[in-house]
């Protein structure tokens, strides 16, 4: 009977993700139907589904559509007060005529945020600053996308807080754990650049070929470098280095503190003028709008949705003139419709969850669909490099979706049953860390690659298809890697 209902859970997921995959049914209807089918082959009683996964599952995402709402909000102000407009203005006259040296420009700043950075709050208020610079200058938004995407997942390899599950689950100690994320960091990062590469050749930039050669040659040796250079670097020494971080970390807060309230301060001066109401002009405080949430969750932690509301605030003010309280309302409503569309998505993502993981709390004897699951991922534990790599190259993809190999879905759970029948820890974190790139960059459930397919106008299936050769790619070189080194 059990592996009668294993086999209904995978025509259920396989039928629905090939329907989403060709566009017979929009992912808004996709993910709850899979949220309801699933368990019900499971033998969860309807009124459970009901209660659980439908019900509990469409609030499980709450922080982050909530987060979506509020930046979306700071979105519509800044183009109603016409500062976005502006700020692609001057962003164009700075970034000057090469798009390949500012796409990877924009793509590192991503990507060294996003090492310490972490939820859609973070991931709203950095492209509402990266996102009108790279479409400035000619980046087509599909593209754009993309390079946010990759930048993020990159972040992701090196953020601390993702290398902690490795450390509880598995035993593993950072000094394990650094020298394969470092590898799959410079893998990324050179998959990045023949994704810029490739893309703005698509969409019609003449790039200079030995030009850009020699500037992605120059660059992939120095992050080599870096990469080996910091591996050399003795424990003691890091750790005074850390500590003169810390210090520089501090003067900086402080700094950003002193900034931050001279530019507020200079805003309310302006609402004294007498010219205040009449002029037309954008001053220049306004301009720092889009940073004025960032600074506030980078620097001093605060709240997602307290920071918006502070930009909302600043935003009035630095923009204050007769009228605006009128384009300040009419920010707040359409900023809550424009955003509805990845909002209702989530709510299918959220129910996908529970449908999966169970809902919040222990369920009597463990989640039936997880339970289920278990035996049919414990027997295919490879027993070689060479099997390890053909095996979890051709099921990379089972990340998409909600899948068994995604780390937000089944992935941990599947890390326990592969420790408990002797697969190596290292090994599954290389796993997990490789193919984790596919579900980073290109799983259109994930609430980063809703929103920012809404935001550039982009079915975020397309961005699937256009990021999968690139994701996948790089999720078999980290796979050979991790071969390489826990075989």
């Amino acid at each position: 009977m059990e592996n009668f209902q294993v086999f209904l859970f995978l025509l259920i997921f396989f039928a629905t993700a090939l329907a989403m995959f060709f566009r017979k049914i929009p992912a808004l209807l996709a993910l709850p139907i899979m949220a309801f089918l699933i368990p019900l082959a499971g033998g969860i009683s309807i009124n459970d589904i009901i209660q659980y996964v439908i019900g509990e599952g469409a609030l499980k995402l709450h922080t982050a559509y909530t987060v979506a709402l509020f930046g979306s909000m700071l979105s519509v102000l800044l183009q109603k007060t016409g500062v976005a407009g502006n700020f692609i203005k001057r962003g164009a006259e700075l970034a000057g005529d090469n798009p390949f040296i500012i796409a990877v420009i924009m793509l590192s700043l991503i990507t060294m945020l996003f090492t310490t950075l972490g939820g859609l709050g973070a991931i709203i208020m950095v492209a509402t600053v990266v996102l009108p610079i790279m479409s400035s200058i000619g980046i087509g938004p599909l593209t754009v996308v993309g390079i946010f995407l990759i930048g993020l997942s990159m972040g992701g390899i090196l953020n601390a807080g993702n290398w902690a599950v490795y450390v509880d689950v598995m035993g593993l100690t950072i000094e394990q754990i650094r020298p394969f994320a470092l590898t799959m960091f410079g893998l990324t990062f050179i998959m990045a650049l023949i994704y810029i590469s490739i893309q703005l050749y698509r969409d019609g930039h003449d790039l200079k070929f030995k030009r850009t050669v020699i500037t992605l040659a120059g660059i992939v040796s120095v992050i080599v470098l870096m990469i080996w250079g910091y591996s050399l670097l003795p424990d003691n020494f890091r750790i005074q280095t850390k500590h003169i971080f810390d210090l520089i970390s501090t003067i900086v807060n402080y700094a950003i503190a002193l900034l931050m309230i001279f530019l507020f301060l200079l805003s309310l001066l302006r609402l004294f003028k007498k010219s205040a109401n009449r002029k037309q002009d954008i001053h220049w405080t306004a301009y720092f709008t889009p940073l004025v949430p960032l600074f506030l969750i980078l620097f001093f932690s605060m709240n997602f949705i307290a920071a918006f509301i502070c930009g909302l605030i600043y935003g009035f003010v630095a923009t204050y003139k007769k009228g605006s309280l009128n384009i300040f309302v009419q920010s707040i409503l359409e900023g809550g419709g424009i955003v509805m569309p990845a909002v209702a998505l989530m709510f299918g993502i959220g129910m996908l969850l529970n449908a999966i993981m169970g809902p919040a709390g222990t369920w009597p004897g463990g989640w039936p669909v997880l339970n289920m699951l278990k035996p049919l991922l414990a027997v295919i534990i490879p027993v070689s490099g060479l099997t390890f790599v053909l095996t979890f190259s051709l099921m990379a993809p089972l990340a998409l979706y909600r899948g068994p190999l995604n780390v937000w879905g089944m992935g941990y759970g599947l890390a326990a049953v592969f420790l408990a029948s002797g697969m190596a820890p290292g090994a599954i974190m290389g796993l997990l860390m490789a193919v984790g790139q596919v579900q980073g960059i290109s799983d259109p459930t994930n609430t980063q690659n809703v929103w920012l397919a809404n935001e550039m106008q982009q079915d975020v299936q397309k961005v699937l298809w256009n990021t999968i050769p690139f994701s996948w790619g790089v999720a078999i070189a980290g796979l050979a890697a991790a071969a390489l080194m826990f075989y």
